[in-house]
C-alpha cells in the first residue's frame, strides 16, 4: 500500500443536522386514496410520461369519439330533410359503433394501473402508507373507472349536447333531464361492469401485455361461446354470459330503447348477469390482492 496521506478527508461537512418535522396537512386515508387516484389517472393517460405513453390511451379515445364527431359535424351541416331522420344513432345504440375501441381501450388501462405496482415494487410502498389493500382498491378502482367514463360516457355525452344545441331533441327542460340521466346512468353502468372485468382479470398477474392479452381473449371468447350455443339450440338467456353483448343491451335497456342482442332475454336476468358479472369482478381483484404476501 502507498504511504502517502488521503487527501481531502477535512473537506466533508455536515451542513444539517438532526430531523425536521413535517409541517403540511396531514389528510390521513381519504388523502392518501386521492393522491393515489390521481397518479393512477396521470399514468393511465400517460400523462408526465413520453409521448409514446400518450398514443395508445388518447388514441383510443379519439376513436370513440369519432363516430359522435362525425355525426353531429354532418347534422350541422346538412338539413336533417336530406339526411334523413335515423342518420344519428340513439345514445343506446351508438355504443355498437364503439364497442370493438371501447374493449381494446379497457384491455389497457387496469393493466396499466394495476400490473405496474406489482412489477415495480411500488404496492409494498403504497401499504406502507395510511393505505390497507382496501383503500388501495378504492383508489385505483375510482382512476380505472374515471378513465373508463371517458370512453362510455363522453361521446354519448357530446351527442346529447350536439342534438340540444341544434334543436334535434330533446324538447323540454324534463326531457332534457331524464335524456341526460339516462346517458349518464348507461355511462356508469358500463363502466363499472369493464372497471370490475378488467380489475379481476389483471389481478391474476403482474405482466401488463399478459393482462391485456387475456382481457382481450375473454371477451372474444365469451362472444364466440354465446355465439355458438345460439345458433345450436334455444338457450334464452344464454347471451348474458358475453361481457360484450350484455353491456350493449344494458345501455338500450336504461334508454328505453328495444335491445337487438337479447330482445328475448328478461330485464330482470339482464340485471342480475350484470351484478354477478360486476360484484365477481371486484371479488377476485380483492382476494388476489389479499392473497399478495407483500413486504411493507
Amino acid at each position: 500500500m502507498s504511504d502517502q496521506p488521503v487527501t481531502g478527508r477535512g473537506e466533508a461537512r455536515i451542513l444539517d443536522r438532526g430531523y425536521r418535522r413535517y409541517d403540511g396537512p396531514r389528510r390521513g386515508v381519504g388523502g392518501a386514496i386521492s393522491t393515489l387516484t390521481v397518479h393512477s389517472i396521470q399514468r393511465a393517460l400517460g400523462l408526465r410520461r413520453s409521448v409514446w405513453a400518450k398514443l395508445l390511451p388518447f388514441g383510443g379515445v379519439l376513436i370513440a369519439f369519432l363516430p359522435a364527431v362525425v355525426f353531429v359535424g354532418v347534422v350541422a351541416l346538412i338539413p336533417l330533410d336530406d339526411i334523413g331522420v335515423n342518420f344519428v344513432p340513439d345514445y343506446g345504440d351508438y355504443y355498437g359503433y364503439i364497442i370493438a375501441a371501447i374493449m381494446v381501450f379497457v384491455a389497457l388501462v387496469a393493466p396499466e394501473v394495476l400490473c405496474t405496482d406489482r412489477r415495480s415494487g411500488m404496492l409494498g410502498v403504497y401499504l406502507a402508507s395510511p393505505l390497507d389493500r382496501d383503500t388501495y382498491l378504492v383508489g385505483k378502482a375510482l382512476a380505472i373507472g374515471f378513465v373508463l367514463s371517458l370512453v362510455c360516457i363522453g361521446p354519448t355525452l357530446l351527442l346529447l349536447v350536439a342534438n340540444v344545441l341544434q334543436n334535434q331533441g330533446p324538447e323540454g327542460a324534463t326531457d332534457i333531464v331524464i335524456t341526460l340521466l339516462r346517458v349518464v346512468g348507461a355511462g356508469l353502468a358500463v363502466t363499472l361492469l369493464y372497471t370490475s372485468i378488467t380489475m379481476g382479470i389483471a389481478s391474476l398477474t403482474d405482466r401488463k401485455s399478459v393482462a391485456s392479452a387475456s382481457i382481450i381473449l375473454v371477451f372474444l371468447i365469451m362472444l364466440m361461446v354465446t355465439g355458438i350455443l345460439t345458433a345450436e339450440g334455444d338457450f334464452n338467456g344464454i347471451n348474458v354470459l358475453s361481457i360484450t353483448l350484455l353491456s350493449l343491451d344494458i345501455a338500450q335497456r336504461i334508454h328505453g330503447e328495444q335491445s337487438s342482442v337479447m330482445r328475448d332475454t328478461s330485464t330482470g336476468l339482464v340485471w342480475l348477469a350484470w351484478a354477478i358479472w360486476t360484484v365477481g369482478g371486484f371479488t377476485l381483484a380483492r382476494v388476489r390482492l389479499h392473497a399478495l404476501a407483500v413486504t411493507r
